[in-house]
């Protein structure tokens, strides 16, 4: 039961990556470091609504 996710910088709002969740081990949203190439530098992206 994975689930698709988009990731969002939280800086510029920008949706730049797509990831499979398992929504029955992790129920949290997923936050992660990861680079934006609208900012050009790394930042924390959060899981979004599809």
């Amino acid at each position: 039961m994975r689930d698709i996710i988009l990731l969002s910088c939280k800086e510029c709002k920008n949706r730049n990556y797509s990831l499979t969740k398992n929504k029955k081990t992790q129920t949290g949203k997923l936050e992660i470091k990861k680079y934006c190439k609208f900012c050009d530098k790394h930042t924390l992206h959060r899981e979004t609504k599809a």
